[in-house]
């Protein structure tokens, strides 16, 4: 076997792509590099470009969405062509349910060989269709401008609507094709400036808040840049936040307005439902964030959207401000204070508001322990064992959902990385990767399910390769326990959801990390201090049947 010490510059198709991407800021790429490939990893060590090689490619798309989440770039993963596309686009349908911005970048058939069922490597019918069906838009090229273009284009939807993945297809031989494209065609576009919703209807929106005796902010995944504005705008009005999953933190989870992140429990969502004046700021209003399959507001509505398409569904709307969040909130808020009047009328709404925060938020605790007494005061174990500004990403795992998404209290936006809609297996792990790199300061988690865990286990092997430090915190129900209920409720008995389990401790050691035991709140503890003192891949195994709460 041959090794080089250094790589031959060639200014290829695959080159400018990779140079595009670097002017727009993304220095962190995700995949495998594979045959067909090559020519897109070959400018990376020059462009100042860290790739990152997980075991598979779904990993490599998940990382790279917790890694977008983190530093509000699209994440990029790199696949060969074939079979590693295929394997990405389980989280490219995560992007593009949960809006979050990802580029796929894969090789496909040369010019003039498509649908030509040769038998070639990696043939597949039709690649381009497959990944059309779950991307935003799938682009095939057929030159280096257009490659170039796609790029661009890719960061004006990023940027001016909602973003969700695309698919950029280099044929083969273009990919290794040299070009003397212009350096001009690789500088990004200017990027559009974030515009409000028209004045006349932020006029009326004000005052419609204005009048409110008791407002409502709903606050969804499209809020997530718009901290700021949102907080100065509740805190005028005197009304709570109650935010969807993909929203959680971006009102500090600890101001006396928050309700946070249980919009899926009645307590909260009956909250959104009675407001006079509900505002709702970037939600669909799924139902998988609701858990009933429509909100039902019985006031007056009004939301703010990028999109018109978004105004009316799921929740008939009285007015509808199509614009970027946080411009449309900054308008709300410098409108509503021309409008509005009495500094003491409004002290004395907010006090009465926070109480009634405080009382949704001991209601909400109270229905997460109906709902699920072991997965609630479980989860309130581990958040309270965490530390202070942890990234803690998640699985679709009893423990999230029944249990750590209702009681872990977050500071910031984009905290506990998840995906309510898509809802998949495996996530939680490699999200944990793309997070770390993107925020090597802080303190960096996985709390999932046994189930879900098994997804994404090689990954283990990823953090030990890039040199991070990822704490899992395993909670071992014993298999698909979720499932194993729907089956019971079904009138099924158990099948296929009770699962062996390996000795989770024993197999952090075998991939290089350090495993333990926790069977009470006290072990917990400890051994979450010592995880994050000794850094590295550690995992910590609960058996939540033997776990003394």
């Amino acid at each position: 076997m041959t090794t080089l010490s250094e790589t031959t510059a060639k200014r290829t198709t695959g080159w400018v792509v990779m140079e595009a991407l670097r002017g727009y800021g993304v220095d962190t790429v995700f995949g495998i590099p594979g045959t067909h490939n090559l020519e897109l990893y070959r400018p990376l060590g020059a462009l100042g470009i860290r790739p990152v090689t997980t075991r598979h490619e779904q990993g490599a798309g998940y990382a790279a969405d917790g890694w977008s989440l983190q530093t509000g770039l699209p994440g990029v993963v790199i696949t060969t062509s074939g079979p590693g596309l295929l394997n990405a686009l389980s989280a490219a349908g995560t992007a593009y349910c949960e809006s979050r911005p990802m580029i796929i970048l894969s090789p496909g058939p040369a010019r003039g060989a498509e649908f030509a069922d040769l038998g070639t490597l990696h043939e597949t019918k039709d690649q381009l269709a497959a990944a059309s069906a779950i991307v935003e838009w799938g682009r095939r090229v057929q030159s280096a401008d257009e490659a170039v273009a796609a790029v661009h284009d890719a960061f004006e939807l990023f940027t001016t609507t909602r973003p969700r993945p695309v698919y950029i297809e280099i044929p083969l031989d273009l990919l290794e094709e040299e070009t003397d494209l212009d350096a001009d065609a690789l500088q990004p576009r200017e990027r559009a400036v974030a515009q409000a919703a028209a004045a006349a209807r932020v006029a009326e929106a004000a005052q419609l808040l204005a009048s409110a005796c008791d407002p409502v902010i709903l606050a969804g995944g499209g809020s997530r840049g718009a901290g700021e504005p949102l907080r100065e705008l509740a805190e005028r009005l005197g009304a709570p936040v109650v935010t969807t999953l993909n929203a959680k933190g971006v009102l500090d989870e600890q101001h006396p307005l928050a309700i946070g992140s249980s919009l899926r429990l009645a307590a909260a969502r009956t909250r959104a439902q009675e407001a006079d004046v509900l505002l709702v700021v970037g939600s669909k209003l799924g139902e998988a964030e609701l858990w009933v399959s429509r909100l039902e507001a019985r006031g007056r509505v009004i939301r703010i959207d990028l999109l018109e398409s978004q105004l009316q569904k799921n929740q008939a709307v009285e007015i509808g401000l199509v614009g970027d969040a946080a411009a449309t909130l900054d308008a709300l808020v410098s409108e509503l204070d021309r409008v509005s009047s009495g500094g003491a009328s409004r002290l004395a709404s907010r006090a009465k508001a926070e109480a009634s925060v405080a009382e949704t938020v001991a209601a909400v605790r109270a229905e997460s322990v109906e709902l699920s007494e072991a997965n609630t005061v479980l989860a309130e174990r581990i958040a309270e064992s965490l530390p202070k500004d942890a990234i803690v990403t998640t699985d679709s795992s009893q423990i999230a959902y029944w249990g750590l998404l209702n009681t872990l209290r977050v500071s910031k936006p984009n905290s506990t990385p998840y995906m309510a809609t898509y809802a998949t297996l495996g996530y939680g792990l490699p999200a944990a990767i793309g997070s770390r790199i993107a925020e090597p300061e802080r303190p960096t988690f996985v709390v999932t399910g046994d189930g879900a865990l098994m997804f994404s286990m090689q990954e283990f092997i990823t953090v030990i390769e890039q040199r991070l430090d990822v704490t899992v915190i395993v909670v071992d129900n014993g298999g698909y326990a979720e499932i194993k209920q729907n089956e019971a409720d079904a009138g099924i008995a158990p099948v296929g959801v009770d699962l062996a389990q390996p000795n989770w401790p024993a197999v952090a050691t075998a991939f290089g990390g350090t495993g333990r035991r926790a069977a009470n709140p006290a072990e917990l503890r400890e051994a979450v201090q010592a995880a994050t003192a000794e850094g590295g891949l550690q995992l910590i195994h609960i058996d939540q049947a033997a776990f003394a709460l």
